[in-house]
């Protein structure tokens, strides 16, 4: 099965290497994804640690391109990452 996440993934190695942080809304990632985000995605922080290991493909996708999240904000829903 296909990694829902590698166009994220793409997306994030694809930026400037001088860039060093981004910042999208939720809605921006699921048109990257062209997918919709799990609901937890939207409720949940743990849904955005950023763990290797276990089931989180979706960390998985962001930090094997070099990125981590910095913050993640429910209200706006939109999600920080700078780069490693």
């Amino acid at each position: 099965m296909a990694n829902k996440y590698a166009p994220l993934e793409n997306y994030l190695r694809d930026l400037p290497e001088n860039q060093k942080e981004v910042r999208f809304g939720f809605r921006q990632i699921e048109r990257i994804l062209n997918d919709k985000l799990p609901s937890s995605a939207y409720e949940y922080r743990q849904w955005w640690e950023n763990e290797k290991e276990g089931n989180h493909v979706n960390a998985r996708s962001w930090l094997k391109a070099g990125w981590k999240i910095d913050e993640v904000n429910f209200k706006d829903k939109w999600v920080r990452l700078v780069r490693q």
